[in-house]
């Protein structure tokens, strides 16, 4: 059976959600292989996370110039092993660098690619929901290795016992002169919510919101679900929100259990980045508004009067 080589997301010595759910996809079509890269000791904080979601292998690739550059050490890493290993498969989260990771990584190898999958079959056969979720479409590479990014929520991760070989790669020597470098590090203002791309429960909030001030009322219906806040274009264009909560196209993709869309119109580019979410309820005072065409649940109204009924119902059935 072909390795299916999946690279590690992790952060502040833990695995990101969106690894474990691609561990479960790499299952379906070979063994599970994992791929650190880091500095050194970080494989060993996240080896029993990898390996109780099905890796029979984990690739440590550690240096001390991994985690000084952007992209490019990833992007060797993984170029050596597909030439080495002959995998079926590389998956990538479907994120920012994840994307650019992949891109490069078919580049380099001269394999398929596959961009922001919403599910994979046993067969190599990727799921893509387009323009908004009017189109869905399946796609196949035809190459040795394919190369496919995964949108984060997309596949439901199960634990699975693997067999967690560790089999050190070496990290390339990088070229300063070449290469993006890390100067600084600043956490993300998360504060006690969930982390947006991870969150079962994501509450956001758009233009209809009005102001900054106005998104104490989405932060507490989102704390009374112990949700992340999340923001459309609009809102954060206007200075409501800050720019690392934006849903969307050019922000976060997320694929919570449930997506409360209030005072969003729902336009293709938000849509983008929150429609393969299980339930989307959605609130506008505007019939018309495109939001309603993929919720699950709608209610035409003012977002200031329903919020906190909804915020108090919740509150009633926690006590």
């Amino acid at each position: 059976m072909s390795e299916v080589l999946v690279l590690v997301d992790h952060a502040a010595g833990e695995v990101r959600k969106v690894t474990l759910e691609l561990l479960t996809a790499a299952r379906r079509l070979g063994e599970p292989a994992a791929v650190v890269v880091g500095e050194s000791g970080t494989a060993g904080k996240l080896a029993d996370s990898l390996t109780a979601y099905g890796a029979s292998k984990i690739y440590v690739a550690e240096s001390a110039e991994a985690g000084q550059y952007l992209i490019t050490p990833q992007v060797d890493v993984l170029a050596s092993l597909v030439s080495s290993a002959q995998p079926a498969a590389v998956l990538v989260p479907a994120s920012i660098d994840g994307k650019e990771i992949a891109g490069r990584l078919a580049v380099r190898t001269g394999s398929g690619l596959l961009s922001e999958a919403v599910d994979l079959d046993a067969e190599g056969v990727a799921a893509h929901s387009l323009f908004g979720g009017a189109y869905q479409a399946s796609a196949k590479a035809t190459t040795a290795t394919t190369v496919v990014t995964v949108l984060p929520g997309s596949v439901e991760a199960e634990a699975a016992s693997g067999a967690g070989e560790q089999v050190t790669a070496e990290v390339p020597a990088q070229d300063a002169g070449r290469a993006a470098t890390v100067t600084g590090h600043q956490p993300a203002e998360a504060g006690d919510r969930p982390e947006l791309t991870e969150a079962g429960v994501v509450v956001s909030g758009g233009r209809g919101v009005g102001s900054a001030e106005n998104f104490a009322v989405i932060e507490k219906l989102a704390d009374s679900l112990g949700a992340a806040v999340g923001a459309s274009r609009a809102a954060v264009d206007s200075g409501y929100y800050p720019p690392q909560f934006q849903v969307g196209q050019t922000g976060k993709t997320v694929s919570p259990q449930l997506y409360v869309a209030l005072g969003i119109s729902g336009a293709i580019q938000h849509r983008a980045g929150m429609q393969t979410s299980k339930t989307i309820v959605a609130v506008n005072k505007d019939p018309e508004a495109p939001i309603f065409d993929i919720a699950d649940y709608g209610m035409v109204g003012d977002l200031f009067k329903v919020a906190p009924q909804l915020t108090d119902e919740v509150e009633k059935r926690k006590s």
